[in-house]
């Protein structure tokens, strides 16, 4: 019998911190495996000045009101902070968790909430992803307990940085997040412990091919990534009653749905409907799939996902 992990992203935007913690009691009750925040200033749904609350400092409150969910941000902003912070508030939440962090980095896209901020955004993606790459091979090291000296050239200028205390993980994992096939998967191959992607099945089974092409020229097993699907899932008794709670919540979020046109990712349904198309991705090889839930939060939702679709996709009677 195969095992398929669930997390849960819970929106950070539009809401307020009593209905979030009280949704992160509820996911880690139910026996998630994986407890997510964004990373973002700006909400990235609808009004991005929506109220909307800071990803690692989400985390650490998290992780003193769960037991036993893993935390990690899907997935941070690289450009948000030097790499040799991040090691240090990763460490950090592993120690407040007990051993339950997990890293979560991305290159970065959204350019307002950089522009406000007056955070450096780089001169395109491809600059931004080789940030990120330098920058994941520091963290790395130093999460592992070396000392870090960046080499002439580079973005970062560290120098005999290290750390203590290390993460009470012997391996703490990392995260990335994307699946650009030139830069981005070639950082999953060098440095991912799992990699999160989303979109069409035909698109993950090319990108899941580029990535073993990367694998192959760094040397590194394709089945020690773990691959994690990315969804927004609403479920109810029928498809029209899930649509109906998902345009609500959309609402809420001040998202026009004519926004949402092109993103295949909000999956709506009957509990038999979601497991029939999940079939495909685990197919593939996305051994974990984690949901993305804006507020108001939605309990139904998270039950039966995790009750009802995990024990189908399964094989196991309800």
């Amino acid at each position: 019998m195969s095992t398929t992990k669930f997390g849960i992203l819970l929106w950070n935007q539009a809401t307020d911190w009593p209905s979030y913690a009280a949704a992160a009691r509820r996911v880690d009750e139910l026996g998630y495996d994986h407890l997510w925040a964004w990373d973002h200033l700006y909400a990235i749904f609808g009004d991005p000045y929506q109220p909307i609350f800071e990803g690692w400092s989400s985390l650490v409150a998290a992780a003193g009101i769960t037991k036993r969910t893993r935390l990690g941000l899907l997935v941070g902003a690289n450009t948000f902070r030097n790499p040799g912070l991040v090691a240090k508030i990763a460490a950090t939440l592993d120690h407040v968790s007990d051993g339950r962090a997990i890293l979560g980095i991305g290159g970065a896209w959204m350019d307002l909430e950089h522009e406000a901020h007056g955070i450096e955004f780089g001169s395109g993606f491809g600059q931004r992803l080789d940030w990120m790459d330098e920058s994941v091979g520091a963290i790395r090291a130093l999460l592992d307990g070396k000392e870090v000296t960046s080499e002439p050239g580079g973005h970062y200028s560290f120098d005999h940085l290290r750390h203590q205390p290390t993460p009470i993980q012997p391996h703490l994992p990392v995260m990335i997040g994307g699946s650009g096939e030139k830069k981005t998967l070639r950082s999953v191959a060098k440095y991912a412990d799992l990699w999160n992607a989303m979109g069409p099945v035909d698109v993950m089974r090319h990108k899941i091919e580029v990535l073993r092409g990367h694998c192959a020229d760094v040397g590194r097993d394709p089945s020690e990534i773990e691959f994690t699907l990315g969804i927004k899932a609403t479920i109810r008794d029928s498809e029209a009653e899930a649509d109906k709670v998902w345009k609500a919540a959309m609402e809420h979020n001040k998202t026009p749905l004519s926004e949402l046109e092109d993103d295949d990712t909000f999956w709506n349904g009957t509990p038999e409907q979601l497991a029939e198309r999940l079939a495909p991705y685990i197919e593939l090889g996305f051994t974990t799939v984690i949901s993305e839930q804006p507020a108001p939060y939605d309990d139904e939702t998270f039950e039966r996902l995790v009750g009802q679709v995990k024990p189908l996709v399964e094989g196991v009677a309800v």
